[in-house]
């Protein structure tokens, strides 16, 4: 799972990239209850939950989520392409997000690829992550170099686009799924719980879930 122990290459932040950041607020507020702080930077600001750290925006890329990893040098924040040009970024601040893995808060990741074996050689050699498969269970498992068995934060799936995609964990995935545009239907995935995938007024994909043991 996710945890906000943000060792070297744990997801340690996410940004949403939009063209309105107006709206974007206002659409993940009905949908999330987020409220949203504007930063200094015009275009950028931050989603809270209960008042804790959730999600970014900012205005490059717009309609994407991207998706930032603890690294270890003191450098500052690099966003970085992968092999089949999907964006992501090296996160170096001490503290990344305040809440994860909690409803309103990012809860898993998928990155999906057309080459997967090509994917997990990439990100294996950047962050050293253990790439785990599950025998019955679809794509390849991701977690930190080092960490227990637990700490899995996502998987590499096929498909014939490259793409990260954020699930955020909800109480009612149906409930959501009511009322925002339908890419995958509400269904449930045995050990893992009920999932949707929507999109949102930008393009930008994300998933939803209500996880087994949340």
């Amino acid at each position: 799972m996710i945890t906000t122990e943000y060792v070297p290459g744990a997801p340690a932040w996410i940004d949403l990239g939009t063209s309105d950041e107006a709206k974007a607020a206002e659409f993940y507020s009905g949908v999330f209850g987020w409220e949203y702080r504007p930063l200094d930077t015009p275009g950028t600001g931050v989603f809270t939950c209960a008042g804790r750290a959730v999600a970014g925006h900012v205005t490059s890329r717009p309609g994407s989520w991207t998706v930032h990893f603890a690294g270890t040098s003191p450098a500052a924040e690099v966003r970085l392409t992968d092999p089949h040009g999907e964006e992501f970024g090296v996160w170096q601040r001490p503290a990344g997000l305040g809440a994860v893995s909690v409803p309103g808060s990012l809860t898993w990741l998928e990155l999906h690829s057309p080459a997967p074996t090509v994917s997990a050689d990439f990100y294996r050699s950047l962050f050293s992550w253990e790439i785990r498969v599950i025998p019955g269970a679809p794509g390849q498992f991701l977690q930190p170099a080092g960490t227990a068995e637990g700490r899995m934060f996502g998987a590499i799936v096929a498909d014939s686009q490259a793409f990260w995609l954020p699930y955020f964990e909800v109480a009612d995935v149906d409930q959501v799924a009511a009322s925002v545009p339908v890419l995958l239907a509400p269904h449930d995935l045995d050990g893992v719980g009920r999932i949707a995938v929507l999109v949102d007024p930008f393009g930008a994909r994300f998933g939803v879930m209500c996880s087994v043991t949340s």
